[in-house]
């Protein structure tokens, strides 16, 4: 569908059934948040909320949480989308059949930006930060954050839109120490756009000009996540997507998308920092306070009517899990054809996207020989950590067969073919003192931390176990123990205090289980946790604790280890100590008194009822 406006979606999405008002008075101080999440954990639709305290605008979340409802909202121009990002990956393609895409082709002609000086509803009204739907989402969050951003920035050396980028970085308004409706602050990672255009304006003693755009056509909102292939534009991109074209003007050297509901202007200067944060982030931990630009606010716009778009992330999933359902609909086959012998690869949601990377790779390097061990997975393994938002990867396993019938996105199936053929002394790659996501703190400071690649190729060498080893049962020092899944066994450890006792404790284990090679024949992995009834309890649980609780180089050990030659290896299972550690940062956790408080909205007479009356 071709939506003008935010407003024209919500109402299309009410016809069909994909979205609920909320007529109560609700407080944007935790309340909004925590109904979003327990919307979102029913599979519900998207929530309107028409009565937020302190403000005028209304605000809609859940816009995006599940697949059905967003290839709902894109339903006539998904399939031109997923043929362009196709020709994009092989132009070769265009040539071999040119009429079956000549469509997709026109589309995209058609969904150039259009500069639009004569309609600008955007500025109906200029307002203050303090007008805004000021949203905290997590107890210990540092303030008021905008969530589902449009973040808009322009290339000072060669300005205008087709060399601008558009991202969602979160957006702090309030709290810390920000002037209020003068200042904001932005939180933006390594690897994005924003970042080489403040860095070429940094150079020349120039402030950065900033818009911020939120709400408009949901089309926009997807484009600013898109991992779109160079050449492409977001504003492109999101014409094409919205079956409409990017329309802007230009107002005070600013640029404003005319279709958004809101826009905050601003500049960045050089060097001009505050602390930002903490705010609950999609790890499922909070990312704590630390230095990041400060936007000093020139101009706040409203259309009329206009809605404020938001979400909420915490441990996934949530909504931006749906964002990346999306994207693969989407993109498919492009980021594996980018990197030659790539078949397919996955972020795995359930450990913070970042954390834990599986790809399938083709093994071709010496098939004259009858060793089968991993070559050309380890070529494809670098180029993998070398490329994009990929290189975030903290845990990568790749493999691979002759058969080519490994699917990555079936994380349980692709582990346990993996697992069945590692050889832990051969297979086990580290890469120290390197990149990480800025919102993993299990490294050693921000940014900083380590990565490992389990690569492993050719025959199964051991059979997993489905049951706990009798010898891990009779551990000394150990509490209780449970099966992950097939060859994982979660344990019990003593609370971490410090490296140097974690070191003994894994000494201690490697003394009791020494002798043990036998029964240990089918474990692969042991991981070391504070609750095993807990991280064994689902498939989920061990993703999470595990991949986003340890940094390889500090965390892995093994029983049985070894150095030779500078490379590590184990004889015996890997061991993997996933302990909160006291540098990591909280845990989210929910406020008991406003779960209470928001329950009166899932009571008999209450906007959300019927949510409830339908899953009963």
């Amino acid at each position: 569908m071709s939506y003008p406006s935010l407003e024209a979606c919500l109402l299309d999405l009410e016809k069909a059934g994909h979205l609920i008002r909320i007529k109560e008075e609700v407080d944007p101080n935790l309340e909004m948040a925590a109904i979003h999440l327990r919307v979102y954990e029913m599979g519900g639709p998207a929530i309107l909320f028409e009565n937020v305290k302190g403000s005028k605008f209304r605000a809609v979340s859940n816009l995006f949480g599940t697949l059905e409802r967003s290839k709902f909202i894109f339903r006539k121009s998904l399939p031109a989308v997923k043929k362009l990002i196709k020709l994009r990956a092989n132009p070769l393609e265009a040539i071999k059949h040119p009429i079956d895409n000549f469509t997709a082709g026109l589309a995209a002609i058609k969904a150039l930006p259009l500069k639009n000086p004569m309609k600008q509803p955007v500025t109906y009204q200029e307002i203050n930060i303090s007008d805004l739907p000021l949203i905290k989402h997590w107890p210990k969050d540092g303030g008021a954050f905008v969530t589902l951003p449009q973040v808009y920035t322009e290339d000072i050396d060669k300005p205008g839109i087709f060399n601008a980028n558009l991202g969602m970085y979160r957006i702090q308004l309030t709290g810390n120490d920000y002037e209020l409706d003068k200042e904001i602050g932005l939180h933006y990672q390594l690897h994005r756009g924003i970042g080489v255009h403040q860095t070429k304006a940094n150079k020349k003693g120039q402030s950065l000009k900033v818009s911020c755009f939120i709400g408009g056509p949901p089309s926009h909102s997807v484009a600013a996540v898109m991992p779109l292939p160079e050449g492409i534009s977001e504003m492109t991109f999101a014409g094409l997507l919205g079956s409409r074209r990017f329309r802007y003007a230009y107002k005070d050297g600013f640029c404003l998308s005319t279709d958004a509901d809101f826009v905050i202007t601003g500049e960045v200067y050089p060097e001009e920092n505050k602390p930002e944060g903490p705010f609950g982030d999609h790890l499922g931990y909070y990312s704590l306070q630390h230095p990041f630009p400060l936007m000093r606010v020139h101009k706040v716009y409203a259309k009329k009517d206009a809605i404020w778009a938001f979400t909420v992330v915490g441990r996934p999933p949530q909504e931006d899990t749906s964002f990346g359902q999306l994207i693969h609909e989407i993109t498919g086959d492009a980021i594996p054809q980018e990197i030659p012998g790539l078949h397919s690869v996955h972020a795995v949601d359930a450990a913070g996207v970042h954390p834990l990377l599986l790809a399938v790779g083709s093994e071709r390097y010496t098939p004259y020989t009858p060793a089968q061990q991993p070559a050309e997975l380890l070529t494809i393994a670098n180029h993998i950590l070398g490329t994009g938002q990929l290189s975030l990867a903290k845990f990568l396993f790749i493999t691979g067969s002759d058969t080519n019938d490994i699917d990555a996105q079936d994380t349980l199936s692709f582990m346990t073919y993996l697992l069945e053929r590692i050889n832990f002394s051969r297979d086990v790659h580290f890469y120290t003192n390197t990149t990480m996501d800025t919102l993993d703190y299990s490294g050693t400071s921000i940014n900083s931390g380590s990565k490992v690649v389990f690569a492993a190729y050719g025959d199964k060498i051991r059979a997993l176990t489905d049951t706990v080893p009798t010898v891990l049962n009779e551990l000394e020092g150990f509490g209780s123990v449970g099966l992950a899944m097939p060859g994982v066994i979660c344990i019990t450890a003593p609370a971490y205090t410090n490296a140097q006792d974690a070191e003994a404790q894994v000494n201690q284990l490697n003394a009791q289980l020494s002798t043990a090679n036998e029964a240990l024949a089918g474990t692969a992995i042991i991981v070391l946790c504070d609750d095993a009834g807990f991280t064994a309890q689902t498939l989920n649980n061990y993703l999470w604790v595990t991949y986003t609780r340890s940094n390889p180089s500090h965390d892995m050990y093994g029983i049985g280890s070894f150095t030779q030659n500078k490379h590590w290896g184990c004889t015996g299972p890997l061991v993997i100590d996933a302990r909160i550690k006291p540098h990591h940062a909280p845990v989210l956790i929910k406020d008991g008194a406003v779960e209470k408080r928001v329950d009166r909205l899932f009571e008999k007479g209450g906007s959300l009822y019927s949510l409830i009356s339908t899953q009963v």
